[in-house]
């Protein structure tokens, strides 16, 4: 599983125009599934997101874990994370999951994540989105589950 994860002042999702989610400070987590992912995938990203500490405390240092800082959570499904562009001018999603499988492992997912942060929110999944967001700093992380050093 790779995550993109943004710290953010605020963020929504729009599907069809209409507001499907939202959050204020906090993170927002663009989620991609690879087709080798487990459920063990999910519960190390799900805890490592949750305790990552990169909001800053009294003495400005990144500190602070999204929980701690009282922040909130928004989880968008994001296939692309997977595309690989090494080849040609088009890339290739052969690395993601099948759709079927990686809504499920998605879900477990916000599951997992919802035990740090009951009032986690999440986009829908395989929706065509927009997504608006500002940017807190700009802090910008990179999680991949099959990288672990």
């Amino acid at each position: 599983m790779r995550i993109v994860v943004q710290r953010v002042k605020s963020a929504s999702v729009l599907i069809g125009g209409e507001t499907a989610a939202s959050i204020g400070n906090g993170l927002l987590l663009f989620v991609g599934i690879g087709r080798d992912d487990t459920e063990e995938d999910a519960a190390y990203l799900a805890e490592k997101t949750a305790g990552l500490r990169i909001f800053e405390d009294a003495g400005g240092k990144m500190n602070l874990s999204c929980a701690e800082m009282g922040g909130e959570i928004l989880v968008v499904s994001q296939f692309t994370l997977y595309g690989d562009c090494r080849k040609g001018r088009r890339p290739s999603f052969t690395g993601a999951m099948e759709p079927i499988q990686a809504k499920a492992l998605y879900e477990k997912f916000t599951g997992m994540l919802k035990r740090y942060f009951p009032a986690a929110k999440s986009g829908v999944f395989q929706a065509m989105m927009d997504v608006h967001l500002v940017n807190d700093g700009p802090v910008t992380m990179l999680l991949d589950s099959k990288k672990l050093f």
